[in-house]
């Protein structure tokens, strides 16, 4: 032996027991009990290996393993062997406890001890699994059922189950798996086996989500198994299984195309793993000795304590920098290796983020798409209606203007019913429409509660007169009189809300109660409650009726009507005014509503300035008489309609089809006022309008149009206009606003 050789032998142990096993020399020195010492270093390694302590464990081991290699001891050996398979098994270092199982198998076989030889059969299956070794791991999980089947030992049987699941699994037969999993989480559930059930759960989920088919059912079952493993990892530190529980997630969210999550949870898992990765590798290059120890580590520390005595002072500086040096080179390319692995790893990642942010950019996409040609279809659909729904209202009010005879009273308020209905419905899809895009905003101004909770209830009372149902009020008169906030929106709620209980409830009572929560200097919260004793809702529905276009039943809507929309509107508006609706009912007894609103507290107002407000809204219908109108209207039937009203008025009425013939009128002749439709052929009736405005500043020009105004209103404005009024409109309106339109182009003529 050459004499290079025999300086390195001793180098490399000496280091090795350096820095590893000193413990096991300063052990030396004391009396101990050889066999009760290795068991505890190999229930202190066990230990260490479940909280994943590798550094510990290694030190453990080795300890463990150096007593074994004096004592000479077959049974303690393969107990040490089966703890130091379990490590490399932990730290996925396969090919090494794949050696040792086959080790501690052939010492098994030699002895008595089936319980043990069960386990290695058990436990060498699951590297070989790891190894994708699939027909030689299917054999050893056998071997290891039928000697647990044998021993009569259920709790570890649990286990083998647990591996066969995991086995199939890793084959592509998640069906199979499925079984073998449900089998076992009954089992570890009944042992206390907290790890294997929470390991078990999570493959369940894996198992679940690679079913074809069902997806939906699938998923709500591999929701459930995580969430339960989540909850078993929250009382315990199994950090290895934190990590995995992060993957099922992810697997879970692409199953789902919630892309964003599953990108999140998948980062999450690739970062952690990596970290686990970096302490796998410092603990494999400090298990050396492990190899060592196995291999008879006792004939080599006879010889290194002989090597060492001898040759203490001879060993020179340049011999301890050579060995670790070779351990350094060694710890370096392991190092490296989990570098290029890692990279590997990380660039499969980005490459199915990128993928995954493509077709998440494509969705949004599309559904940005779907929601611009959503929004242009309900405006073009909306002036659609109402255009022909303002010939339906226009003569209906007509024709009750002309003494019409009792019979054709009935028919024409029901037409008028019909129309006003019709009408609703349109202004609630597009409310729900401008609440699902956000474009409602609060406003803030002053109000008084009382006041407008009478007009909501005298709005409703023929509604409720005609179901013989009686409303009743109790207003709280410690509530100010004077609030500020959004009465508009307020008083859609209480409509959809009232209206609601009006309509469920015949021969019976409605009750509004208003009541003062809490009050500050300048803020009071109220609680709002409508109680009924109609038909009542089950509990079933309760969940959903606050849904878009959702009712109470099918038998409810045939005999009830309704399109579903208005709680759907109320649920929306209190959202979007910080507050939350609350819904108690029963079948056949009645129902209860109520929700908490805060409004500022304004300035008192008397009772006296607040019915002045009132007085200066009345119109001045005989301000109006032979006042020299303009009506711009494409539409014959529309233009009819408008020139009837004007002229019951006694209102002179010019008409013109289209923009270019309003231009060249008003040049010729003098107007009041000009009623100016917005859709004609040829020029717009925004176009038209920015024509006259060129040489006519101070003329009234109103957009009577069936178009949705709310989003138009600047460009309507920027176009010259001085008011607009939606069509269909009521008679009392449309005078109120031509009215004040005139008025105040006088008062500002005069002013100037």
């Amino acid at each position: 032996m050459s004499r290079a050789y025999t300086q390195y032998k001793y180098i490399v142990p000496f280091l090795l027991v350096c820095f590893v096993s000193a413990p096991l020399f300063a052990a030396q020195n004391k009396p101990i009990d050889t066999l009760a010492q290795i068991e505890t270093y190999r229930q202190d390694a066990i230990k260490a290996i479940t909280s994943q302590d590798f550094d510990i464990a290694v030190v453990n081991l080795n300890n463990a393993n150096k007593l074994v290699s004096q004592i000479k001891n077959t049974s303690v050996e393969s107990r040490v062997l089966l703890a130091s398979i379990d490590f490399n098994y932990q730290i996925q270092n396969y090919k090494k406890a794949s050696s040792e199982s086959k080790r501690v198998i052939s010492l098994l076989q030699k002895q008595d001890n089936k319980q043990d030889l069960a386990r290695a059969y058990n436990t060498y299956a699951l590297v070989l699994t790891a190894l994708e070794e699939f027909n030689q791991a299917s054999i050893f999980f056998k071997k290891a059922d039928a000697m647990y089947t044998l021993l009569n030992d259920d709790e570890n049987q649990s286990r083998v189950l647990l591996g066969i699941g995991t086995l199939e699994l890793r084959q592509g037969n998640p069906k199979n798996a499925l079984n073998y999993f449900d089998a076992a989480i009954p089992l570890f559930q009944s042992f206390n086996f907290s790890y294997e059930e929470a390991s078990a759960q999570l493959n369940k989920a894996e198992a679940l989500v690679s079913i074809e088919g069902e997806a939906s059912n699938q998923v709500s079952l591999a929701k459930n198994a995580l969430e339960i493993a989540k909850s078993i990892l929250e009382s315990n530190s199994y950090s290895d299984l934190r990590i995995d529980s992060f993957k099922t997630a992810s697997l879970i969210a692409f199953k789902e195309k919630d892309y964003i999550a599953g990108e999140r949870d998948l980062m999450r898992f690739t970062t952690q793993k990596d970290s686990v990765q970096q302490a796998y590798i410092a603990s494999i290059s400090r298990g050396l000795d492990v190899e060592l120890s196995l291999n008879g580590v006792n004939e080599v520390n006879i010889t290194l304590q002989n090597d060492l005595d001898k040759s203490k002072r001879s060993i020179n500086f340049s011999k301890l920098t050579n060995g670790l040096s070779i351990a350094l080179i060694i710890i370096l390319s392991l190092l490296t290796l989990s570098l290029y692995k890692n990279n590997n790893l990380r660039a499969k990642a980005n490459e199915l983020l990128q993928d995954k942010n493509n077709e998440l950019m494509l969705a949004k996409e599309k559904a940005e798409k779907a929601s611009l040609a959503k929004a242009q279809f309900l405006s073009t659909i909306t002036h659609e209606l109402r255009t022909p729904l303002y010939a339906v209202t226009g003569l209906t009010h007509l024709l009750m203007e002309e003494n019409p005879k009792e019979y054709q009273k009935e028919h024409l308020n029901s037409l008028k019913f019909s129309g006003e209905y019709l009408l609703s419905l349109i202004n609630n899809i597009l409310d729900l429409n401008k609440l699902e895009a956000n474009k409602v905003e609060v406003e803030k101004t002053t109000f008084n509660l009382q006041k407008r909770m009478q007009d909501v209830i005298i709005a409703l009372k023929k509604s409720a007169d005609d179901r013989k149902t009686k409303i009743h009020l109790e207003f709280d008169e410690s509530i100010p009189s004077t609030l500020s906030g959004d009465p508009l929106k307020l008083s859609q709620v209480l409509i959809n809300l009232i209206g609601n209980s009006v309509k469920f409830t015949q021969n019976g009572d409605v009750f509004i109660r208003v009541r003062n929560m809490d009050r500050t200097n300048d803020k009071i919260a109220l609680h709002f409650e409508i109680e009924d004793n109609g038909v009542g809702i089950s509990k079933k529905k309760q969940k959903s009726i606050f849904e878009t276009f959702s009712q109470g039943s099918l038998q409810i809507n045939r005999k009830f009507g309704g399109t579903g929309l208005g709680l759907s509107i109320v649920k929306n508006l209190l959202e979007l005014m910080n507050s939350k609706i609350h819904l108690e009912s029963e079948l056949g007894k009645g129902s209860k509503f109520w929700f908490y609103i805060s409004f500022q507290v304004a300035e008192e107002r008397s009772d006296k300035a607040i019915q002045q407000s009132i007085e200066a809204r009345d119109i001045d219908y005989k301000s109006l008489e032979n006042k020299h109108v303009l009506v711009v209207e494409d539409n014959k039937i529309n233009q009819m309609i408008t020139k009837k009203i004007l002229e019951k008025n006694n209102m002179r009425c010019l008409v013109a089809d289209n923009g270019t013939d309003a231009i060249k009128m008003v040049k010729e002749n003098v107007f009041d006022i000009v009623l100016m439709d917005i859709h004609m052929p040829g020029i717009s009736g925004i176009e038209a309008t920015q024509e006259i405005r060129k040489f006519d500043e101070q003329l009234p020009i109103i957009a009577l149009t069936a178009v949705t105004i709310d989003e138009n209103l600047d460009e309507f404005y920027r176009a010259g206009f001085n008011e607009i009024i939606p069509k269909p409109f009521k008679p009392e309106y449309f005078f109120e606003k031509i009215s004040s339109t005139i008025a105040n182009k006088v008062s500002s003529t005069s002013s100037s």
